[in-house]
């Protein structure tokens, strides 16, 4: 189960890749480097922390074929409908609930502390984003711009981390988890909510 759920999340990230390249104006072969940097960065910069080898995705062939069919099918939806409105913001929200999640229990499975694990479990579902962000030329990244993004992803990863020390079932922890930092991140972007803004205190 774990394994088809970061598929769906690695496929939405994908897509959010492909999204932005084309919002950025950038040609297909741009499209795919930021559906694969997308859905691979995450998880990598997880991996690498916990001196984890090899790297998941190197012997995950079934992965990157989701990513390059899912970065070519939103190429061609895109070749032929208009852009939706909010529909990368929706998409990554997809993406960021369940990378997140999955993050947090591989570093449970890892041993490492409770604070190790909410660090690792926001890096995992936000460094997608960063990364892709930042080829597109957006900076700062959505992920500082006083969006609520990382601040859902700990929710989540705290949520499930309190879920598992009370003994709940992995299936309810995922899915109370993953809906809250999908929830959360909605809310955000509907309600228009920001984080305040860090501002120089007048003399």
């Amino acid at each position: 189960m774990l394994h088809a759920l970061y598929l769906l999340g690695i496929a939405a990230f994908a897509a959010s890749g492909v999204l932005a390249a084309h919002r950025a104006n950038m040609d297909p072969f741009g499209g795919l480097v930021l559906a694969f940097a997308a859905g691979i960065s995450g998880g990598t910069l997880r991996d690498l922390i916990l001196d984890r080898h090899p790297l998941y995705w190197t012997h995950d062939w079934l992965l990157l074929v989701v990513i390059a069919s899912v970065g070519v099918a939103t190429m061609l939806y895109l070749r032929r409908r208009e852009l939706p409105r909010r529909a990368l913001m929706v998409v990554d929200a997809v993406g960021l609930a369940v990378v997140t999640v999955i993050g947090t229990r591989a570093a449970i499975d890892a041993h490492v502390t409770p604070l190790a694990v909410l660090i690792l479990a926001v890096l995992t579902g936000v460094t997608g984003e960063v990364v892709r962000d930042v080829l597109c030329g957006e900076f700062p990244p959505l992920l500082l711009r006083e969006e609520v993004y990382a601040t859902a992803a700990l929710a989540g990863a705290a949520s499930y981390l309190g879920l598992h020390w009370a003994g709940a079932p992995d299936t309810l922890n995922t899915a109370v988890s993953a809906g809250l930092v999908f929830v959360l991140r909605m809310a955000a972007v509907f309600r228009d909510l920001h984080l305040p803004r860090l501002q120089r205190v007048s003399a």
